[in-house]
């Protein structure tokens, strides 16, 4: 936090950068700036040692294989790559039938609904009122020509974290892929994704404390046999040819140190950020808050709430001198929509209006939380 600066409290929509990630950036920045395509020469080979070591320390934390990391552009693009990557192979398979929820980031909702209009039939689950979507809906609507199925793991709005468990038991005996929207749990809950019923995970770098413009998709191998992914993009052949593109070295290497710390320091981490959680909720007890998204099952850094009286807009100027956070997921605040993911779970009106996003992290100071709750009184 930047001093008289407001406390930054929108970390679901990204998060500070690690000192240690940011100083191993700057040396591949600065000094280790080689082409890791490049074969000729020691600065091609460190660049290239450097990927693979980000590989495997990634591969570690999902219990994969470095083989099976792809590196992206963050967890947008991995997601795109995970479901229009299969269409091709779908059809000539006549598996056209996708599964997905209303709760999904449009970086899932938006490729699925390219598919949709090109042929394949789409069910979308709705979740209960509480946010979190009933497993056994989902395996009911398996089908034999069902390709994919695809379940974020929390989500970035509430919080609330998805039976993904659930549905990978329920898939031990049916053929559908299983593609899993990581990006708000990677590096957070860790035991989850080391799921090997999970056939593909998206995640972004900068969502661990690691940098922007970095994800990955990991397409985990059923034995010997590979997901039929195709690629959007060619020339050039890098990533098993699915994603081509000189790979930027320094923001891999981050992303995989980001990865690493994660595992260390992941109880310290949760107990910091469930530590803020109680001394948050505490603070504004005497504004009758209401909280979306049923406590026990929510990210520890998380609270998508609504005060009685108060529109997000309204919270938000009120209390922009101390505070920032944010209404929504920040890739699509900027159309004033209001939310589909809070619409899915059929709140009040008056409740979707005000309702703003809390989200923190093991770096994040407590603000003076009597002047909050002091500003958001005032009439």
């Amino acid at each position: 936090m930047h001093i008289g600066h407001p406390v930054y409290l929108d970390c679901n929509a990204t998060t500070p950068l690690e000192p240690a990630v940011g100083a191993l950036i700057r040396r591949y920045f600065e000094e280790e700036y080689g082409n890791e395509g490049s074969r000729t020469h020691g600065y091609g080979a460190r660049a290239k040692e450097a990927v693979e070591k980000a590989r495997e320390q990634i591969a570690e934390l999902v219990a994969a294989k470095p083989d099976e990391v792809i590196f992206t552009s963050g967890a947008t693009e991995s997601n795109n790559l995970a479901i229009l990557g299969l269409a091709n192979w779908g059809r000539r398979h006549g598996k056209t039938h996708i599964i997905s929820t209303h709760l999904e980031h449009k970086a899932v909702l938006e490729p699925i609904d390219v598919l949709a209009k090109d042929g394949f039939e789409v069910d979308l689950v709705a979740p209960e009122k509480n946010g979190r979507v009933d497993a056994a809906k989902i395996v009911s609507l398996l089908r034999p020509t069902t390709l994919l199925v695809s379940l974020m793991h929390a989500n970035n709005e509430t919080g609330v974290i998805q039976p993904i468990e659930e549905v990978a038991e329920a898939l031990a005996h049916h053929p559908a892929y299983f593609h899993v929207d990581a990006a708000q749990t990677f590096g957070k809950l860790i035991e989850p994704l080391q799921n090997h019923r999970i056939d593909l995970l998206s995640a972004s770098g900068h969502k661990i404390y690691g940098p922007k413009g970095v994800g990955v998709l990991l397409v985990r191998h059923r034995g010997k046999q590979k997901v039929p992914l195709a690629p959007l993009v060619y020339g050039g052949g890098q990533e098993h040819g699915l994603r081509p593109g000189t790979l930027p070295v320094p923001l891999i290497a981050g992303f995989g140190l980001a990865a690493e710390i994660g595992a260390k320091e992941n109880d310290a981490r949760e107990a910091k950020c469930r530590a803020f959680r109680e001394r948050f909720l505490r603070a504004i007890e005497p504004l009758h808050p209401k909280i979306h998204g049923e406590e026990g099952q929510v990210l520890a850094h998380t609270v998508n709430l609504s005060f009685p009286g108060i529109s997000a807009e309204e919270g938000m100027v009120k209390m922009r001198d101390l505070v920032a956070v944010s209404n929504g997921s920040a890739c699509t605040s900027s159309s004033y929509q209001p939310s589909h993911v809070l619409k899915s779970m059929r709140l009040a009106k008056d409740e979707i209006i005000g309702a703003m996003r809390f989200s923190w992290c093991h770096l994040t100071p407590d603000p003076d939380w009597a002047k909050v709750v002091e500003k958001l009184k005032e009439k």
